[in-house]
């Protein structure tokens, strides 16, 4: 009959003992973290959700978040309430939604805040790829080439071939207007002007109706002006739409060309808007967000409103909205870099 085996105990030392009995204690501990955590995550949202808007009311991006607010309210169960904190081109409002940390504020951003904002000033107090969460890309516009119906030193009609031909012999005669330093309509004319040649001299504005107004009174030769806007103007026979900022024609203007049919090489520039929130909020709200304003983002009711906004409706993925990010802020950046833009 085979004899058992006995294994052999090694003794125990004082400083072994405890040394493992730590580690079964930060085991233990580390178990219980995910039932918590999943318990917590399980009962949110336990108050109103806010959605910060760094603009004031009758803005485009304040619209663009009452649209979503009654939809996601109902989806969630809880009140959401839109608090505007208005400044710094939007700024204000995202360095309060990064600082916050009561895991029920997001915020409704343009490009810029998520994008270029520190590049531009490095007096930011938040950083976009780090303070931010990407949620979901929720539209997307091209910005349209406009200029007044008749010039001097510029062939009338629509022909952008024609029309960029002449602004490049005019030099620095000509003069562009955008909303101000470091938007999109800035930042996108000085990449057109790279691409193309041309040279007009910036000029900042308020915003974008005073822009249209300047060209109406002969100040300004072009600009780069939200669809709706130039639309507008064009069917009261005040200006002139030469082209759109996109790789194609958009269904936002469909009757105007791309400057890149015009042969405008490596132009498609877009205003945006988003969804970001905390990057301290956890990752399972997050998603929990994320698939419901994607889901909202997707419904034809709302396709339709964001369509009259101005806005092309996406609803993309968070990777969807942080690839847009990277590569928005690669291709702005080198432009900024190159063109030495910083904030006034």
């Amino acid at each position: 009959m085979a004899r058992p085996r006995l294994e052999r105990k090694l003794p125990v030392s004082r400083s072994n003992f405890r040394l493992r009995r730590s580690l079964a204690l930060s085991l233990l501990a580390a178990l219980a973290v995910p039932a918590s955590y999943a318990a917590s995550t399980q009962k949110w949202p336990v108050k109103p959700l806010r959605i910060v808007v760094g603009f004031p009311g009758g803005s485009s991006p304040d619209l663009t978040a009452r649209t979503f607010s009654e939809p996601l309210s109902k989806m969630l169960g809880q009140p959401v309430i839109i608090e505007n904190k208005v400044g710094a081109g939007g700024n204000i409002g995202a360095d309060y939604v990064a600082k916050a940390k009561d895991d029920h504020t997001i915020g409704l951003f343009i490009n810029g805040n998520l994008t270029i904002a520190k590049l531009i000033n490095p007096r930011v107090p938040y950083d976009p790829q780090k303070d931010l969460a990407p949620l979901t890309l929720v539209g997307v516009s091209p910005l349209v080439l406009t200029a007044p119906m008749h010039m001097s030193d510029a062939p009338d009609g629509n022909d952008p071939r024609a029309f960029l031909a002449a602004a490049k012999k005019a030099g620095d005669k000509w003069s562009y207007g955008t909303p101000g330093v470091g938007t999109v309509g800035h930042i996108g004319t000085e990449l057109m002007k790279a691409r193309t040649g041309v040279a007009p001299v910036h000029v900042p504005y308020p915003g974008y109706p005073q822009v249209a107004q300047a060209m109406l009174g002969g100040q300004l030769q072009m600009s780069l002006l939200p669809p709706a806007l130039a639309q507008a103007q064009e069917k009261a026979g005040k200006l002139r739409l030469i082209g759109v900022t996109a790789a194609g024609r958009s269904t936002l203007a469909p009757h105007v060309p791309s400057l890149a049919e015009a042969g405008v090489p490596d132009l498609n520039l877009e205003m945006w808007n988003a969804f970001a929130a905390p990057a301290s909020m956890p990752a399972a709200i997050r998603t929990r967000l994320s698939n419901a304003l994607i889901e909202i983002a997707r419904t034809p009711e709302v396709r339709e409103k964001l369509f009259q906004q101005g806005w092309q409706a996406v609803g993309s993925s968070p990777e969807g909205l942080a690839n847009r990010i990277r590569s928005d802020t690669a291709t702005m950046g080198k432009v900024i870099k190159d063109q030495n833009i910083r904030a006034e």
